[in-house]
């Protein structure tokens, strides 16, 4: 059978998981409604060429569907809680893709027995390419993390971890698609002052990161091997190599990852 799936919160992100799940069979639009502000144009005019139903009523999401997703901001959380508390039942399985809510702050404020997991996929689920992670509260049942895998798995990859990963993935993940445009531009830059064109320089870096992470993932290849097969003795390459460790690259993005952690458990 076909989920009834329900967003409370109609963005980007709500709009790209709708798109996957439609595509991978899971739903159909006509089984779907989400809410938003009445005053979001953009979110409106989204979800209406997505054909599913809206409704400003948090509560009535909830009320028409077995899967709730909570796409909405960290800071709107409280109010989301408080409005649909009263509509949540022992039937009702609740996903939060929030950032920052951790499973003990939402099952505080829903009924004791309520099926909660916290899932975070981050940006590329707009391409279907999500890396995502989740993890079940206390009263989830294994039936609903294979929902939760099956649902999120259409829109990229789909791993479970102990809670405690959380600021960790997010400063991975959820932070990484930063680091690597930083990483991809200034390689971008590099070639641009060899003289080469800077639309070229972007479409070959991208490309070459594109396909480099492919192979790892579909190869199975580790990262190390694949970059000694590329490495020539005395070669090119080698040299590169040794200006980026002369620059103490790995450290830098090793201490970015470990910094942007810190600052996701303080906020």
């Amino acid at each position: 059978d076909m989920l009834k799936i329900g967003f409370v919160g109609g963005g980007r992100m709500a709009q790209a998981l709708i798109k996957g799940f439609i595509s991978a069979g899971l739903t159909k639009g006509n089984n779907v409604i989400a809410s938003c502000a009445p005053d979001d144009e953009v979110s409106i005019s989204g979800l209406k060429e997505l054909d599913v139903a809206i409704n400003f009523k948090n509560s009535e999401i909830v009320h028409s569907s077995e899967v709730t997703i909570l796409a909405v901001k960290p800071q709107v959380m409280p109010q989301v809680l408080n409005d649909i508390k009263t509509s949540v039942s022992p039937k009702h399985l609740l996903l939060s893709i929030a950032m920052g809510i951790t499973i003990k702050q939402l099952e505080s404020e829903l009924p004791h027995n309520s099926r909660v997991i916290r899932i975070m996929p981050n940006v590329p689920a707009l391409i279907m390419k999500a890396a995502s992670v989740y993890s079940t509260g206390n009263n989830a049942t294994q039936k609903d993390a294979e929902i939760t895998e099956s649902l999120f798995n259409a829109v990229g990859t789909c791993h479970k971890v102990p809670e405690y990963l959380f600021d960790a993935v997010t400063a991975l993940s959820g932070s990484g698609p930063a680091y690597v445009c930083t990483i991809i531009e200034a390689m971008a830059d590099g070639a641009v002052r060899e003289g080469m064109p800077r639309d070229l320089a972007y479409k070959l870096t991208a490309q070459t990161v594109l396909g480099t992470a492919s192979l790892i993932l579909n190869e199975n290849i580790h990262p190390a091997v694949l970059k000694d097969n590329v490495s020539s003795p005395a070669g090119s390459t080698c040299e590169g190599l040794y200006c980026l460790e002369d620059g103490a690259v790995r450290a830098a993005v090793i201490k970015a990852v470990h910094s942007a952690t810190e600052r996701c458990k303080k906020i």
